[in-house]
């Protein structure tokens, strides 16, 4: 099986700059940087309920607590939040998911109820087409900031948490082996 194209930073750049051009542009930035900041997979993102990500006071959460129904090994899991998409997430339920319920999806469709996870595929596949980006899905997010942190010399182990995978050999197969990480490996001799 083919694995989805890990994107470069030019190539993030411009796929977050064409959610500007879409009819959802809020909601569609927020599913790219859920996928590339946090590395959740499709299934992940289509699930997640606004109390999920904020607290009552609409503040960030600096962990989401995925549930067994939210995740695909059907186990209770924890993503990570950096900064950075904690603020693209306050500023989202705030500007565009002005909810009554607290227990409403993160990301909703025209009528309000959630988006499924083919959904959200779709709407990777739709920016991808507008790129000419070949070779990238809904995984490219999960499989670029797993690449962009061993680049950075992340210890393996911390990946595989982050991933939340159980297993080691699962994190190293998503794990990009470019000529930069060839080439900086060598000169840290």
């Amino acid at each position: 099986m083919k694995q989805a194209r890990v994107l470069n930073e030019k190539e993030l750049r411009l796929l977050i700059s064409s959610t500007k051009l879409t009819r959802y542009p809020q909601r569609n930035k927020l599913i790219v940087m859920l996928s590339f900041c946090a590395g959740l997979r499709a299934c992940e993102i289509a699930s997640l309920r606004i109390k999920d990500v904020v607290t009552c006071d609409n503040k960030y959460k600096k962990t989401i607590l995925l549930e067994q129904w939210q995740t695909k090994g059907k186990h209770r899991q924890q993503a990570v939040v950096s900064e950075k998409l904690g603020k693209e997430i306050v500023k989202y339920v705030s500007e565009v998911r002005d909810c009554t319920s607290f227990d409403a999806p993160l990301i909703a469709s025209q009528k309000g109820g959630s988006f499924s996870s083919q959904t959200v595929q779709q709407v990777f596949r739709g920016l991808y087409a507008s790129l000419s980006l070949e070779g990238a899905s809904s995984h490219s997010g999960r499989r670029t900031m797993l690449t962009k942190l061993a680049e950075k010399g992340v210890h393996a182990r911390v990946i595989q948490q982050i991933a939340r995978h159980s297993s080691l050999a699962t994190t190293q197969r998503y794990i990009d082996v470019s000529p930069h990480l060839l080439h900086n490996a060598v000169e840290m001799l």
